[in-house]
């Protein structure tokens, strides 16, 4: 029960600590986009029939969960997010037009929520690709002093 204790409160602290980095900007968006199911459709205009074009859905807490794209055949490719406590995408499935998955990413991020590490796997689960992420800020421009000055 002791080990119980700080453990828990040790899960309680990075959860509110990952959501404390979430911009208020960020909170109203997510709180328009509860439940929300947004569709988007390409109209021809010569012979004004509409086709859907993407479908996007987000779940009960204004994230983005499923975006499908479409093409005169079907389905042309989906995609699929998962997300850690804190609001952060987690992982992301890209399937194809058969619906069998091709792409399979996982995040990892810096304690400031930026991105720190990108884990691309092929369907097999087999680890592809390792992207790094770095940021460099670069400096204001010196003020020289004038010549003679």
């Amino acid at each position: 029960m002791k080990i119980k204790i700080p453990l828990l409160l040790a899960c309680l602290f990075v959860a509110a600590a990952a959501s404390a980095q979430i911009s208020p900007e960020t909170m109203a968006k997510r709180e328009r986009r509860k439940n929300l199911v947004v569709k988007e459709w390409n109209t021809d205009p010569a012979t004004k029939t509409r086709r859907l074009d993407r479908m996007t859905i987000y779940d009960d807490q204004g994230r983005k969960i499923e975006e499908i794209e479409y093409a005169s055949y079907g389905q042309k490719s989906r995609s699929t997010f998962e997300y850690y406590p804190g609001g952060k995408i987690k992982q992301e499935v890209e399937y194809d037009d058969k619906n069998k998955p091709k792409r399979i990413r996982k995040y990892e991020y810096n304690e400031d929520g930026t991105k720190k590490m990108q884990y691309n796997y092929l369907p097999n689960g087999k680890l592809n690709v390792i992207k790094n992420f770095e940021y460099i800020f670069e400096d204001a421009p010196d003020e020289t002093p004038a010549e003679g000055k």
